[in-house]
């Protein structure tokens, strides 16, 4: 599959912490979470989108009033080009990857190759239930070495979607001792954010019947795993 650069938010105060950031959508995911609310990037063989070309004159005029660029999906290291992440360093923008861990391979040698800034990686459920949240089966080994790849990285945060038919307490605690047996350490930061329903559509329609997580589930959430991270963040 090549790059496809499926979409484009020009700007952005949220998605790369202190940062006013442009967002990269690339299509394709190797994931079927049901819950997920972007399903055209991950379902369609090919999205309208961006040519690079449109993408890198738009870049050149937001100097000096964008900081970085964050490259998302779907799972945007199935097709990332090297490249691409140089040009956009070249230009003197910090570069933020979302990634679902499933890549440790490739998320290595941006870091070796020290084309990214910022990691924020999706860790889906506890080791026990990883495949029943992302939909298919999946090799733990390789997400296992993300979740050490980017702790050791320091500039970086994880993050986990609840959904309450995926994640109680047990599962929660469960998640936090294992994050912290492969870092050895309390990880620095955990975001929580609430599954909310997409109308429009969703990877698994069954999960338009779910409700949408309250900030009240998401604290008690918080307190689970409080004692396995330096830093747990709520993000409704």
């Amino acid at each position: 599959m090549s790059m496809n650069i499926a979409g484009l938010q020009k700007v952005s105060t949220i998605d790369y912490p202190g940062e006013i950031s442009c967002i990269v959508f690339l299509h394709g995911c190797n994931f079927r979470c049901g819950f997920c609310y972007n399903p055209d990037l991950v379902l369609r063989e090919a999205c309208e989108g961006f040519s690079q070309e449109y993408f890198f004159d738009f870049l050149k005029k937001r100097k000096g009033k964008l900081d970085a660029v964050c490259i998302t999906g779907g799972e945007p290291l199935i097709t990332l080009d090297l490249e691409f992440v140089k040009k956009i360093k070249e230009l003197g923008f910090k570069v933020k990857i979302d990634t679902n861990g499933s890549f440790p391979d490739k998320l290595k040698e941006l870091i070796d190759n020290k084309l990214i800034d910022y990691i924020a990686m999706d860790i889906k459920s506890s080791r026990e239930f990883y495949a029943r949240a992302a939909g298919i089966p999946v090799d733990i080994s390789k997400i296992e070495r993300s979740i050490k790849l980017v702790h050791d990285f320091k500039n970086s945060e994880f993050r986990t979607t609840i959904v309450k038919r995926f994640h109680d307490e047990k599962v929660m605690r469960e998640l936090g001792k294992w994050v912290k047996k492969i870092c050895g350490e309390k990880s620095s930061q955990i975001f929580l954010q609430g599954f909310r329903k997409n109308e429009e559509g969703m990877i698994d329609m069954d999960f338009l019947k779910e409700q949408n997580v309250s900030e009240k589930y998401l604290e008690e959430m918080r307190e689970v795993i409080k004692n396995y991270f330096c830093e747990v963040g709520v993000r409704c």
